[in-house]
């Protein structure tokens, strides 16, 4: 069982008339809205400028497949002199009661364009400062907001120290506490239970301040997710588990693949099952030519009338969809036949 791909993918495509998103278009976070029948989609973008500022869009749709952009302006902008001052990256959406949150991955300077390995001066270097000034690693931060239009930014949820991103938050609570996942990239190898750079998770009680020590998730025991793993796209909950879509990165090729597990409905630190090969992979030509070629790279998935709507960043240029009965999914990732 594999997800089908969009005949008319990428969904979404650069748009050369406008500076900011004239480069790529990637990694978008989408939510169905039920109270006006909207697919609201926030996407990453970038213009062809040498630093590589990076923006969030805005856009929407009828059918969750034609998506009509809804302002020249980028909807999240980074603050150039402050601690997400190099872009606004790799959005991922939930609901919970009333409001938006919305997680980003962010740097203090812009990255530069990364897929060209050319040397980048930001023009910090304290001999004791924060770790972030010399390493520019990534950190993590959170945003709120009540219609999708109107965000404000809370600030940073990771460790600044851990170059952590693929930050997901279960849409609920569970018990007394909220939970997440995400992929810390520095914790591993020596004093860490995994080799190579993995899923933990976390525990909070308000969504911006979250528990130490973190728990190892997962850390990748398939040959098509040797190098590192992360999670993709927000759980969904069903009767049998939280449905968590992830990433894995091979060793031997470098691309990226996507799995599945089933995680406990009242303990999510347990995986009750997992797919053994990859529900989807690089095979298209707009998924292995762009800025990173061979890369599917899910970051949202939500579900109506049946099907699980799956959109991915594709080699990190386009956006394209996949879908996938979600019902069977499900039922085949829990007898195990995934």
């Amino acid at each position: 069982m594999k997800f089908t791909k969009y005949a008319g993918n990428p969904i979404l495509k650069p748009n050369p008339a406008v500076a900011w998103e004239s480069l790529c278009v990637l990694n978008p976070a989408v939510v169905y809205r039920p109270e006006d029948g909207l697919f609201h989609m926030i996407y990453r973008a970038a213009g062809n400028d040498a630093t590589h500022y990076i923006y969030l869009g805005y856009a929407t749709s009828k059918d969750g497949v034609h998506f009509l952009r809804r302002s020249p302006t980028p909807l999240i902008a980074p603050d150039k002199d402050g601690a997400d001052g190099g872009g606004t990256e790799d959005p991922r959406l939930v609901r919970i009661g009333d409001y938006y949150y919305l997680t980003y991955a962010s740097r203090v300077f812009a990255p530069g364009q990364y897929w060209k390995n050319e040397p980048h001066d930001y023009g910090f270097h304290p001999e004791f400062g924060p770790h972030v000034l010399n390493s520019n690693d990534t950190e993590t931060h959170l945003a709120v907001s009540k219609d999708l239009l109107h965000w404000k930014k809370l600030g940073r949820i990771t460790n600044a120290k851990d170059d952590d991103r693929d930050v997901v938050i279960f849409p609920r609570r569970i018990g007394d506490r909220f939970y997440r996942t995400s992929r810390p990239s520095l914790r591993y190898g020596k004093g860490y239970p995994n080799r190579k750079p993995a899923i933990w998770i976390a525990e909070s009680t308000d969504l911006l301040e979250w528990d130490e020590p973190l728990n190892l998730l997962y850390d990748g025991t398939e040959e098509w997710e040797s190098l590192k793993v992360g999670a993709s796209c927000p759980p969904l909950e069903t009767k049998d588990g939280w449905l968590l879509i992830y990433h894995g990165v091979s060793a031997t090729d470098k691309a990226y693949r996507v799995g599945a597990f089933l995680l406990d409905l009242d303990d999510p630190r347990k995986i009750l099952a997992k797919t053994k090969n990859p529900l989807m992979e690089p095979e298209f030509p707009y998924e292995t030519e762009g800025y990173y070629n061979g890369c599917v790279f899910p970051t949202a998935n939500l579900v109506k009338d049946g099907l699980l709507y799956l959109y991915y960043g594709a080699a990190d240029r386009f956006i394209g969809l996949a879908t996938i009965d979600f019902a069977e999914l499900v039922k085949e990732l829990k007898e195990g036949r995934l």
